[in-house]
């Protein structure tokens, strides 16, 4: 496609483009917004506050950590947006600062009150305690808190101590018996539980207290031959991000495990206080930490809200929760009939977490039991804690498979897991290949190899999500299972490439990353743009996580202007803009907020009515085309292509937790006003249970294959 040099130029105006790090912002923000919604359970407005927490931990360690570096490197080049980091910093610094002081005001305003109305008072100072309470809490900090504390000093002789990434600690000012003002601190113990119920009252409210207030109130203990004259909890945020010269490294695993420890000590870039802090304990934490006033946040509350995840758990407040969804069996599966055979016999398309993970783990199960399967290879990415998957790849290679697994060694924030299993994993007899140099391997893929009567044949696993059963029972995925030969020779030609040969000439369906799947993206939405040009009926409509690569956006506003109609479901970052005239009037952006994780990835193009509709383990970052190893799979069966088309639909029918991008770049909830409500997770969970019940009610079907549940509150757009 020819194009106009005038125009690349106008379209990839600053002006048209927003900030990745503010539009991540707004994405937490929106997470904000459910805890604070009065109509959720008041124990799901708990656990998405903690999310907001913890996804602001992690923004600071890796983005803010990273545009710290390029400031203090002298880089000012400008993002799309036309942002140097120096000026993203200061941007983000208000704006953090505001969404911290916003995180508290919906905890102690919001929240605690709700909480002591349901029977449940949360201790906020060690002041507050009864007597009762206060005669439990020092004998509970004697006989549990005490043995396990390591209190520290800082003198002439004691340096100040090491304060390690993300750990809650108490520090104090203490007065010798010489009259000097000294510094002292004593870490609050991961090891023990945060969260202490105490003894029922004889109101019969349930009262906890967090672990730091309990130690606070008997730190004079920890330091005997001293007087205590204020005690504060604080925290520190580290620089988390590291680069690893993989041409220097001679094995990668060793030098993972050596930058996962330089974590611990790496350049201070978030000092949480405690509201209120001694004005001369603040001082000596700043001059040690070596942090800036921008870097220093006043907590009004508890430092730390994730542990709100784990009050989320307290027994007895079920009444509190949403009533908890099963993920049920797939209805184009039988749970009693050989996976293989099924797979023989149809292809499936799984939508988890509404379809059970159980297919995915069986899936490799089987094959390292059975006696005709003859190779196993898999990409791992993140898996559990306890994977079944990686416990039958084990039981495959004892069996004697030919079993091969790439484990992503650069999985941020999962490399010491990945280690541990990649070692567990060779001592079982696998060949486990450590990534690529250069690159993160985030396919998501799997190839079986079976013997059978009219010879070999490939079954294939392909998916959006990770090999994590516990995830998956929380994230939005497809997966997609075939023994069709086009999938199988193009899953083996992965693994070839994977494992040091060179790519094929050609590929049947699949498109990777970083070699070309960039270009098919473009070359799809070109061809969508030329339909339009034309004078017919052009569309697009792309489910992704993050929206941020300038050439996609850039190709998807001439596609606008020819006048595609474009539908975009991002659930995170999106740098596009809507609305502006000439440019992007004809796209919509809506961003889902629920109860589950959107995080499928799925394409839908109209072509002229014949329509094609892909899956893949990619969004549209940089990153994701240019740097990682992803793939993107179409689907072509024409019951599973109705089925993708279906989810398309009830999302962007969504009324209820759905959020709609303005021309000026804020998200607005869509409201159903006069409409039937529509939620699009829980009409997926409606469906599930639906195909649930006709699959214990029916007779003689061996596959049964649903029309698809109609629930009173879906009235869902036409593709």
């Amino acid at each position: 496609m020819k194009k106009n040099n005038n125009k690349i130029t106008e379209l990839r105006d600053p002006k048209y483009y927003i900030n990745r790090e503010l539009s991540w912002m707004q994405f937490d923000e929106r997470i904000l917004e459910e805890a604070r919604d009065p109509s959720l359970p008041l124990f799901e407005r708990l656990k998405f506050l903690a999310i907001t927490a913890s996804n602001l931990d992690e923004f600071f360690m890796i983005r803010i950590a990273s545009l710290k570096d390029m400031k203090n490197a002298g880089y000012k080049k400008t993002d799309i947006a036309g942002m140097t980091p120096k000026m993203q910093l200061n941007a983000l610094a208000e704006v953090t600062h505001d969404f911290v002081s916003e995180q508290y005001s919906t905890f102690t305003r919001m929240l605690l009150p709700k909480l002591l109305e349901a029977g449940l008072r949360f201790v906020k100072h060690h002041e507050d305690l009864t007597e009762r309470e206060k005669q439990f809490v020092d004998e509970y900090f004697k006989e549990n808190v005490y043995p396990v504390l390591t209190p520290m000093a800082v003198d002439s002789s004691r340096p100040f101590p090491l304060v390690r990434n993300k750990t809650l600690n108490i520090g104090a000012l203490v007065r010798t018996e010489e009259n000097d003002i000294e510094f002292a601190m004593v870490q609050v113990p991961s090891v023990l539980p945060r969260i202490i119920e105490l003894p029922k009252g004889d109101d019969g409210i349930r009262s906890v207290i967090l672990l730091e207030e309990i130690i606070e109130r008997n730190i004079g203990g920890l330091f005997l031959s001293y007087n205590v004259i204020c005690a504060h909890p604080f925290r520190v945020m580290r620089n988390a991000d590291f680069t690893i010269d993989e041409d220097e490294a001679d094995d990668l695993l060793s030098e993972i495990e050596k930058q996962l420890k330089k974590r611990q000590r790496g350049v201070a870039i978030r000092l949480e206080c405690e509201s209120g802090i001694d004005h001369r304990l603040l001082t000596i934490l700043e001059d040690e930490l070596n942090v800036k006033d921008n870097d220093l946040y006043f907590i009004n509350g508890p430092l730390d809200l994730t542990f709100l995840m784990k009050l989320y758990g307290l027994h007895g407040f079920d009444r509190l929760k949403e009533k908890k969804f099963e993920p049920q069996f797939p209805k184009y599966m039988e749970p009693d009939i050989s996976i293989f055979d099924q797979i023989r016999d149809h292809d499936i398309l799984l939508w988890h977490p509404y379809d059970s993970f159980t297919p995915v783990v069986r899936f490799v199960q089987e094959a390292a039991r059975d006696e005709n399967t003859l190779a196993i290879k898999q990409t791992l990415y993140r898996v559990s804690g306890d994977s079944p998957i990686i416990k039958a790849l084990a039981q495959a290679a004892e069996n004697g498979k030919q079993v091969t697994v790439l484990v992503e060694l650069k999985a941020r924030f999962d490399e010491e897991n990945n280690i541990i299993w990649a070692r567990m994993l060779e001592k079982a007899g696998c060949h486990v290949i450590y990534g690529l140099k250069g690159l993160k391997t985030h396919s998501k893929i799997t190839l079986v190899v079976r013997r059978e009567e009219d010879g070999l044949r490939r079954y294939v696993h392909l998916g959006t999500g990770n090999y994590n059963d516990s995830t998956a029972k929380m994230y939005t995925d497809i997966g997609f299972l075939t023994c069709a030969e086009p999938y199988g020779e193009d899953a083996t030609a992965v693994f070839n490439m994977l494992s040091g040969y060179s790519e094929p000439a050609i590929w049947n369906k699949l498109s990777l990353a970083p070699l070309w799947l960039k270009d098919r993206f473009l070359y799809l939405i070109h061809r969508e743009t030329e339909h339009a040009k034309n004078g017919r009926e052009a569309r697009i409509i792309a489910k992704i996580n993050s929206l941020c690569d300038i050439d996609i956006i850039e190709a998807l506003y001439e596609a606008s202007n020819a006048g595609v109609k474009i539908d975009l479901i991002v659930r995170g970052i999106c740098c596009l803009r809507t609305g502006i005239p000439g440019v992007s009037e004809n796209i919509t952006v809506r961003s889902i907020v629920g109860t589950y994780l959107e995080h499928a990835r799925i394409f839908w193009f109209l072509n002229e009515g014949k329509e094609e509709i892909y899956c893949a383990s990619a969004d549209w970052m940089p990153r994701n085309l240019e740097r990682r190893v992803e793939i993107l799979f179409p689907i072509e069966t024409p019951k599973l292509v109705e089925d993708l088309k279906h989810i398309l639909q009830v999302q962007l029918a969504d009324n209820t937790k759905a959020r709609l991008m303005t021309d000026d770049g804020i998200y607005i909830r869509i409201t159903p006003g006069r409409n039937p409500k529509i939620g699009a997770q829980k009409t997926f969970m409606k469906e599930a249970l639906t195909v649930a019940d006709s699959r214990v009610n029916r007779t003689n079907e061996r596959i049964f294959v649903p029309e698809k549940a109609q629930t009173e509150d879906e009235e869902v757009l036409k593709i």
